[in-house]
């Protein structure tokens, strides 16, 4: 799977959105200032309250499209995130790259990571199938993913949730 281009980093943004801690005040204002690269230069990182919590209802959209068992749920799932954005892509070469922008340079916050993330998201679930998203199996870990393995065989969101289950299960054996 190919994670160089901007529109395939888009789901980086949206995995991160789906696992971020927004709980107001601090969590939303982290959460931007953490990924400000994404936005439009010049624009305010303030959110109004009411997009705040928009912000927070396209968190849980990522999570719920992660956490879908079939493909019509995560459809669903994936067109209710869509119908959320306003894509107007253009093309820039601002990093010295061509490639395309989601969303207009001049729109807001909420909308810039709305439309980034929805499109991101789309992407991957169409060119690769729904099944590369999923919730990390680690005991105690929710965090959301995108599978990028070869061979679509990934269980956990990190190395350090894979290593700790596989103390954890070699512990376990010893015991018994």
């Amino acid at each position: 799977m190919d994670y160089g281009t901007y529109g395939s980093r888009a789901v980086e943004l949206a995995i991160d959105l789906a696992n971020a801690e927004l709980d107001p005040p601090d969590g939303v204002r982290e959460f931007l200032h953490a990924h400000d690269e994404w936005l439009s230069p010049g624009t305010s990182l303030e959110l109004s309250e009411r997009d705040a919590a928009a912000l927070g209802r396209t968190s849980r959209l990522i999570r719920a499209v992660a956490l879908a068992e079939s493909q019509d749920d995560v459809l669903r799932g994936l067109n209710e995130l869509l119908g959320l954005a306003r894509p107007r892509p253009y093309a820039t070469d601002h990093d010295g790259e061509l490639h395309l922008h989601y969303a207009r340079a001049d729109a807001s916050l909420l909308e810039q990571v709305t439309t980034t993330v929805a499109m991101g998201l789309s992407q991957v679930v169409v060119q690769h199938g729904w099944q590369r998203l999923g919730v990390c199996s680690a005991e105690g870990c929710d965090d959301v993913y995108v599978d990028t393995s070869r061979n679509a065989s990934r269980r956990y969101c990190s190395n350090t949730c894979a290593s700790r289950s596989t103390v954890a299960a070699y512990r376990a054996r010893q015991k018994a």
